[in-house]
């Protein structure tokens, strides 16, 4: 039965076992029809893209003539539009958190991407990619940080989140909000408080990953969707975040400490919620920290 239009894929493996393997597990029935196009170097594949329009490419990030991140950012560099799904070692899956960093889409460990997993990851990069077509073509960001303005990040967020669902797949919203932002701009000046948000923009760029989506939604208030980021503890990406903070401020020796305040909402995609109950929900963890925060300091603690 025909499905439409096959799946134009580049896959850049050097193993031809390996190779074999993943054009088998793509044609599993149930999975999205694939037309495979294999070469072996990343030199192969930048000619190869020359000639031919491809949709996805799947990228083993060990080859002859390119090794880790490399390949990526050549890759991105020859064909920004082509979604970029990376095959990581099975010792490799820090790397492959920083190839979503670089510029990837998704990554899979090799050894346990079966077929389904890869077919999903194909088409959760597509379609990604798109959206974010879809958002260079609008005036979704804001001037001073570069970030998405909160239409953005509604925009952006809702595709995420229906596509987590179909997926099975958690997220994290969280609200952040700059602490003494008002006094800030009262004792040091308004483009001094600019620079501060600028900063704030900064760290959170540095503590979330390239793919996850982060705004600045208020005056002084930001929003990050964390993707596939429900296994890391609240507290832990709370702890991250001070981390960098506090590295930002032992170099930027402002004459005042950035702080914030971070309130988090999961995204369970079993009993799934939309961006507006999701921030709601966040905004409430957000004032019941401040609110316990006050109760210290007027308690003496």
């Amino acid at each position: 039965m025909d499905h439409g239009p096959r799946i134009q894929v580049l896959l850049i493996e050097d193993n031809d076992e390996y190779a074999v393997v993943v054009s088998r597990s793509l044609a599993q029935p149930g999975n999205a029809p694939c037309e495979v196009g294999r070469v072996a170097s990343l030199e192969e594949a930048l000619a190869r893209l020359g000639e031919q329009r491809f949709d996805v490419i799947v990228l083993d990030l060990s080859l002859p003539d390119s090794q880790g991140l490399e390949g990526i950012n050549r890759l991105r560099t020859r064909c920004p539009e082509v979604p970029v799904v990376v095959l990581t070692a099975s010792d490799s899956e820090t790397l492959g958190v920083e190839s979503v960093r670089t510029g990837a889409q998704d990554y899979l460990v090799k050894g346990q991407a079966d077929g389904r997993l890869l077919s999903r990851a194909i088409r959760y990069a597509m379609a990604r990619n798109q959206m974010q077509d879809v958002l260079r073509s609008l005036a979704l960001r804001e001037e001073l940080t570069g970030l998405y303005n909160r239409r953005g990040f509604v925009t952006l967020a809702e595709q995420h989140l229906k596509l987590a669902r179909r997926a099975g797949r958690a997220a994290l919203l969280v609200f952040v909000d700059v602490n003494g932002f008002k006094r800030v701009n009262d004792r040091f000046g308004h483009p001094e408080g600019d620079r501060a948000l600028v900063a704030v923009a900064e760290v959170l760029r540095a503590t979330f990953r390239e793919s996850d989506i982060v705004a600045r939604v208020g005056g002084d208030e930001f929003a990050v969707l964390a993707i596939e980021a429900a296994d890391a503890s609240a507290e832990r990406l709370r702890a991250r975040l001070s981390r960098n903070l506090r590295a930002h401020n032992a170099q930027a020796r402002r004459g005042y400490d950035l702080t914030v305040t971070a309130g988090i909402a999961t995204f369970d995609p079993q009993r799934p919620a939309g961006v507006d109950a999701l921030m709601a929900e966040a905004d409430r963890s957000l004032y019941d920290l401040k609110r316990l925060r006050q109760q210290d300091r007027l308690g003496g603690a």
